[in-house]
């Protein structure tokens, strides 16, 4: 198999994507860091050996074991002098991936066996399989996605999980409720209200599982749905604001210029 690699565009999503994968057939030595990732990804080895370096451990992999990088974590690996390893990835982003491999050992241990498990493998050959699709191909990897997430989630589960996913599941429901009603002029305190709990609590969980502020998370969601409405409609940037909460359309212009860099009416025309 010749190397092989897919990248696709994290801005497009928020929620919970493929962002990269593909296939290495690494020569002997190879080594790739130090360095810092900006998403979620797992090598899985199909053959061969070498060592991953992460958290102050040296973990030496060989054929059938994988590999987590976390973003904003310092890694390096390296294939083995004499017999070097070749392995498959699969890179995910989204406010909701944590959350999701929360739910696994992974996350705490970083390395993990597939053994004899073809459903986990398979994942990784649909993923090659989807990238040479010309229509949907974000639908079908996306959902490839899910199905590894959950075979995650069943073969190597987080047996701590009980109080924790109590936590996540507020997470959850904030983001639910911010999907719902972005559009209504809703603030942090009213999501704690929704949920019954402190707002002080409540950014506390929500920073904690996302890495943001559900502060910054409300604003750029109703950016990110103004993005949609200028691009794919005539609505004026009048009617976008109002319809992301923003009564003043002034307001809204200076929110979207500080975030995008360039006003409503230019984003618009650029794209």
């Amino acid at each position: 198999m010749q190397d092989y690699i897919f990248s696709n565009d994290f801005s497009r999503n928020i929620d919970a994507m493929i962002y990269t994968c593909g296939y290495e057939n690494c020569a002997p030595g190879h080594s790739y860091g130090p360095i810092l990732r900006n998403g979620y990804l797992i090598h899985y080895i199909l053959s061969g050996s070498g060592i991953y370096k992460a958290r102050g451990k040296i973990f030496r992999l060989k054929e059938g074991d994988a590999f987590l990088i976390c973003p904003g974590e310092l890694i390096f690996y390296q294939a083995d002098l004499k017999s070097p390893w070749s392995y498959t990835w699969i890179g995910m982003q989204g406010i909701k991936v944590r959350g999701y491999l929360e739910r696994t050992s992974l996350l705490e241990h970083l390395t993990i066996h597939y053994g004899q498990d073809d459903q986990m493998r398979l994942c990784h050959e649909k993923m090659f399989e989807a990238d040479k699709l010309p229509q949907n191909r974000d639908l079908i990897m996306n959902s490839i996605m899910y199905e590894y997430l959950f075979l995650l989630a069943r073969k190597f589960p987080n047996h701590q999980l009980s109080v924790h996913e109590n936590k996540s599941d507020y997470v959850e429901e904030a983001l639910k409720y911010i999907e719902a009603c972005y559009c209504d002029p809703i603030t942090v305190q009213d999501i704690a209200e929704h949920l019954n709990i402190n707002r002080s609590y409540l950014h506390r969980l929500f920073k904690a599982f996302t890495g943001i502020s559900i502060q910054s998370y409300l604003l750029d969601y109703r950016i990110r749905q103004a993005c949609i409405l200028l691009k794919n409609t005539s609505l004026s940037v009048r009617a976008v604001a109002h319809s992301v909460s923003y009564a003043d359309p002034l307001y809204f212009s200076r929110l979207f210029r500080q975030k995008k860099g360039v006003s409503p009416s230019e984003y618009r025309r650029n794209e």
